[in-house]
């Protein structure tokens, strides 16, 4: 099932585009206009997340978020507000909000900062995969065995479960500092530059165009997705 987002924005403009934006990300988007339509569609309904803006008509964000933590409502929220002062950070956090996310924003870092809520929020992890196919690709991750056209290929060591990682958050945009951390687990002397490195042998290997990839795409300023 796609992801349920709910958007509690006042302005036109913005809902019209993050709606547009995170659908075409595979979200499934419902919004509300103000704070008491957004507290009332968050009670009525269930959302995985909801991206909730603090200056709000009728009811502030903060208020919403209070109210829902009150009524046991465990979505996760990502307030978003042009107040970027310490002292609305801290309150939204101290109300209940998971993240918090200063306008303007860029588009990258809001959808890597909404993939990192759901999976902290309990989003059922992707079942572990053992085998994958893709384009003229085959995997057999239990054996090692990676075939392109029909001939075998190499993917040693790091390569190969790089791939996989990929593969178990397939269409997602995953962050360098996600990668180190579920590939590397972070060891000593790997750097985002260690995780470029290896998209680059991938594509070289997987990529019938590895200047032009099809499969692993860069997220500018963010990470990777992988979009078989």
């Amino acid at each position: 099932m796609k992801p349920q987002i709910l958007l509690v924005e006042d302005e036109p403009g913005l809902v019209l585009t993050l709606s547009d934006l995170l659908a075409g990300e595979g979200y499934a988007v419902q919004s509300a206009t103000d704070g008491r339509g957004g507290l009332a569609r968050a009670t009525r309904e269930s959302f995985d997340a909801i991206l909730l803006d603090v200056m709000l008509p009728g009811m502030n964000g903060f208020e919403v978020c209070r109210e829902l933590r009150k009524r046991g409502n465990r979505a996760g929220i990502l307030m978003l507000t042009a107040r970027g002062q310490l002292p609305d950070r801290v309150a939204g956090l101290r109300l209940g909000a998971d993240d918090y996310l200063t306008k303007p924003f860029e588009v990258p870092e809001l959808l890597a900062r909404l993939e990192a809520l759901l999976r902290r929020v309990g989003k059922p992890e992707r079942a572990r995969v053992n085998e994958f196919r893709f384009g003229q690709i085959h995997v057999n991750f239990q054996t090692e065995e990676v075939y392109k056209d029909e001939c075998r290929i190499a993917l040693p060591g790091k390569e190969l479960e790089l791939l996989r990682y990929l593969v178990e958050h397939r269409d997602s945009v995953v962050s360098r500092e996600e990668l180190l951390e579920g590939v590397w687990r972070y060891q000593r002397g790997v750097s985002s530059r260690t995780v470029d490195v290896h998209i680059a042998w991938l594509r070289q290997k997987l990529e019938e165009n590895p200047q032009a990839p099809r499969y692993i795409h860069t997220v500018r300023g963010v990470g990777y997705r992988f979009a078989p």
